[in-house]
C-alpha cells in the first residue's frame, strides 16, 4: 500500500509539472535545462528558442537594453550666443547646418543665410514673389559661414557662397550647404535654385559645388551640376537635396535625400527617401547607387562613421522615423534604436568623416535648426541651436542613456482634437444611443 501511494505522489508530481509547462509556467526541468529566459537578463543571445521579438532585440541593436546600445541617446539643446535674428521678425533666418569642422584651431560651419525685406510669403502664394520677397524662407539665401571657439558662442564670417549672376546654378537662391576635406582642398556641395521655391520649376536645385584651398575660401565654383536628376519616372526625377558627403574606401560617398509620390488628383503627398552616389573625386562623375532609395524614412541628411560603417538619423517623416540606423555595409540600413526629439537638420561635429576610417568612433555634438521657434508662420525664421548627445565609443554619459521624456501636460494638450474630430465624435456617439432605443 504504502509503495502504491509513492507511486500515485510521484505520478502526481509528474503531471502537475507537465500541466505548468503545457500552460507556460516554468518547469524544474525547463530550468535545469536553460529553456526559459532567465531573470537576469543576459548581454549575449541566449541558445534558446527565442521570439521574433526577442531575435531582433539581440540581432538588430548594439546593445539590448537602452543604456548597453551605443546607437541610443537622448538629445539636449542649448541657445547659440553670437547670431542675431533682428527680433524674430522674420527678416534673418539661419537653418540647414553643414557638417562641423576644426581648422586652425577654431570650428567651422556653414549654412543657409536669408536677409531680406519681409518674412517669407509662404509657397502657397509663391506666384506673388518677387526679387525681394521670399516665397520659402530658403529662398533668396546665400551659404554664409561661423567659427567658433568652443562650439557654444559663434562668430559669423559673413558670406561664402553667394548667389551667383543669372542664369548660372542658383542665381536665385544657394542653400543646404555641407562640406568635405579631400587631399588638402576643401569642397562646399549645396543645391542652386533658379526660380522661387513654390513655383513652377522652383522644386528643381541641382546639386552644385565650389572649392577652395581653405575654409575660409576664396571660393571657386565648378559651375556644372554635380549630380543630376533622375529620368522622368524615376524616384529622385525632381530633387537631389542635403547633399552629405563623406570618404570611404578611398571615394566620395555623398548621401541625398529626394521628395517623391505626390499625387495631388489621389491626395497623395510627398515621402521622403535617402539616397547614395559614389566618386572618385569630388567633382565627378557620380554614380548612383543601384538600390537606391537606400533609407527609407527621415528628412534630412545626417550621417556619420560607426565601428565600420555608418550610422544615419532617420527624422520625422516615413514608417521609420525618429531612429538611428545603422548600415554595417554603408549600404543595407536597419533600425539600431528608437529615439526622441531628434535634432533637425542635424550638421554634427564628425571627427573622422574624411579620414577614411574603418573604426568610426561616432559623434556627441553638432548644430542643428529650429524653425518658426515663436510659432507665427507671419514671422516665419529658422534658428541655429546646439544639440549634444551620446553615440560616442568614446563616451560613457549615463544621463544621455535615459529611457524616456516625460512630457508637461500643457504640452500634451496643445495636441488637442480639432473641431471636425470632435463633430466625428460626437455623430459616432449618437449612432451608439440610436442603437440602444
Amino acid at each position: 500500500m504504502k509503495k502504491y501511494m509513492a507511486f500515485l505522489v510521484i505520478a502526481f508530481g509528474f503531471y502537475s509539472c507537465q500541466q505548468h509547462s503545457d500552460t507556460g509556467s516554468v518547469t524544474s526541468k525547463e530550468l535545469k535545462e536553460n529553456k526559459v529566459f532567465p531573470y537576469s537578463f543576459p548581454e549575449e543571445k541566449p541558445n534558446i528558442q527565442l521570439s521574433a521579438a526577442m531575435e531582433r532585440n539581440y540581432d538588430m541593436y548594439t546593445g539590448v537594453r537602452p543604456e548597453w546600445n551605443e546607437l541610443y541617446t537622448q538629445f539636449k539643446y542649448t541657445e547659440l550666443k553670437g547670431f542675431d535674428y533682428n527680433n524674430g521678425d522674420g527678416t534673418i533666418s539661419r537653418r540647414d547646418p553643414s557638417k562641423v569642422i576644426f581648422e586652425n584651431g577654431k570650428y567651422y560651419m556653414w549654412y543657409t543665410h536669408r536677409h531680406t525685406d519681409s518674412a517669407p510669403i509662404g509657397l502657397k502664394n509663391a506666384e506673388s514673389a518677387t526679387d525681394k520677397i521670399p516665397s520659402a524662407d530658403w529662398d533668396l539665401a546665400d551659404i554664409y559661414y561661423a567659427t567658433s571657439k568652443d562650439g557654444f558662442t559663434w562668430e559669423e564670417q559673413g558670406v561664402a557662397i553667394p548667389r551667383p549672376k543669372k542664369p548660372e546654378i542658383g542665381w536665385r537662391s544657394v542653400t543646404t550647404s555641407d562640406i568635405l576635406k579631400w587631399k588638402g582642398k576643401y569642397y562646399l556641395y549645396y543645391q542652386g535654385f533658379s526660380a522661387a521655391p513654390g513655383t513652377n520649376g522652383g522644386d528643381n536645385c541641382p546639386v552644385a559645388v565650389s572649392y577652395a584651398d581653405s575654409p575660409d575660401g576664396p571660393w571657386k565654383a565648378y559651375k556644372k551640376e554635380v549630380i543630376p536628376n533622375g529620368a522622368p519616372g524615376e524616384w529622385d526625377q525632381y530633387s537631389i537635396h542635403d547633399p552629405y558627403p563623406l570618404i570611404h574606401n578611398g571615394k566620395v560617398y555623398l548621401y541625398y535625400k529626394s521628395d517623391f509620390g505626390r499625387d495631388k488628383e489621389k491626395g497623395k503627398g510627398n515621402v521622403r527617401m535617402h539616397g547614395l552616389a559614389i566618386a572618385d573625386n569630388p567633382l565627378g562623375p557620380f554614380t548612383k547607387h543601384p538600390l537606391n532609395p537606400l533609407i527609407n524614412s527621415g528628412h534630412e541628411t545626417t550621417l556619420f562613421p560607426f565601428k565600420e560603417g555608418v550610422a544615419a538619423f532617420s527624422i520625422r517623416d516615413g514608417n521609420e522615423s525618429n531612429t538611428v540606423q545603422y548600415a554595417k555595409d554603408w549600404v543595407n540600413f536597419k533600425i539600431a534604436s528608437t529615439v526622441e526629439l531628434m535634432p533637425d537638420a542635424a550638421g554634427p561635429y564628425v571627427a573622422d568623416a574624411f579620414t577614411n576610417t574603418k573604426d568610426g568612433r561616432g559623434i556627441t555634438w553638432g548644430i542643428s535648426h529650429y524653425y518658426i521657434p515663436h510659432g507665427d508662420w507671419k514671422r516665419n525664421h529658422v534658428v541655429l541651436l546646439r544639440f549634444d548627445c551620446d553615440l560616442s565609443l568614446d563616451v560613457d554619459d549615463k544621463q544621455m542613456k535615459k529611457h524616456h521624456l516625460r512630457y508637461e501636460m500643457d504640452f500634451l494638450l496643445e495636441h488637442s482634437l480639432n473641431n471636425s474630430q470632435k463633430e466625428r465624435i460626437a455623430k459616432e456617439t449618437e449612432i451608439l444611443k440610436n442603437k440602444e432605443l
